[in-house]
């Protein structure tokens, strides 16, 4: 192969890289010297007159570590499936000395972020998925559900509620006998989601493994029964045998399995179409 044949398919190969891939980091919010940022995955080929659904997604780690890359394989998926897909940063204990509080404020500010610049990213507000795993399934439904725990800073004028929820082993539950309320205490009352399910709850699909020692079964049951009862959407999706963070990617059946019945659930609220039909890989 000849030197401008080689520099052509080089050239060809970064192009279509940019436009599968193309992947930024914005700065979202910062306080004092801490700085947040998030990744930005673009549907393939953007129209800039089509404002497309939102994905954001929160990390998992107890509040206390964790990566914003926990799923970037998902974000890659459903970048390709039309949605623009955001992996969040927020305040974690070991990095920032935080408290589960700070997460919080933290997904609301993001969301808010979203909202607010809705048309430097062509995202449709109307149609904002919050997405978590674990502790950050937490923050994805409090962020939907919990009145409190807003940030100073922030434009209170902008609503911090995404339109769905993706949640994965999520707990929910931090009241006491739930998890991480030896960090929260009392303020559980105004903290939990479990304990704050209201009228206007956004359509929800939540995924456990039925061996979850964090998340007890019964708990996402009675989640879904008190959703059920404000006459929110919400399907629970249980997996036999299956342990906390069975859906992550190296998990990869798991992965599969989650990510098609997350596709599944955004075609049922019209935030995808059927169409086009991508390998999950």
């Amino acid at each position: 192969m000849n030197f401008k044949r080689l520099f052509a398919l080089l050239m060809i190969t970064s192009l279509s890289g940019s436009i599968c891939f193309a992947q930024k980091q914005v700065l979202y919010k910062q306080i004092d010297s801490t700085k947040l940022y998030m990744d930005v995955y673009y549907p393939v080929q953007v129209d800039s007159s089509i404002h497309y659904p939102a994905m954001i997604f929160f990390f998992g780690g107890g509040w206390v570590r964790g990566d914003r890359a926990q799923f970037i394989n998902h974000a890659q998926y459903f970048s390709k499936r039309g949605l623009t897909c955001f992996l969040v940063d927020y305040r974690t204990k070991n990095k920032d000395n935080s408290t589960p509080f700070e997460s919080l404020k933290d997904a609301k500010s993001a969301i808010r972020y979203l909202r607010k610049h809705a048309d430097k990213f062509n995202i449709d507000t109307s149609k904002i998925i919050a997405v978590g795993g674990s502790a950050g399934g937490q923050l994805a439904a409090a962020s939907a559900l919990i009145e409190d725990y807003n940030e100073a800073s922030d434009d209170m004028s902008i609503s911090p509620k995404p339109n769905a929820l993706v949640l994965f082993n999520p707990v929910v539950d931090n009241g006491p006998g739930g998890y991480g309320y030896e960090r929260i205490g009392d303020e559980y009352k105004d903290f939990s989601p479990l304990h704050n399910i209201k009228e206007g709850a956004p359509p929800t699909i939540i995924f456990l493994g039925t061996k979850d020692a964090l998340v007890p079964v019964e708990t996402a049951e009675y989640f879904k029964k008190v959703m059920e009862r404000v006459k929110s959407r919400c399907e629970l999706e249980l997996y036999e045998g299956e342990a906390h963070g069975f859906f992550n990617y190296q998990n990869f059946e798991y992965y599969r399995k989650t990510v098609s019945k997350t596709d599944e659930f955004l075609q049922s609220l019209n935030f995808l179409s059927k169409e086009p039909q991508i390998e999950i890989k």
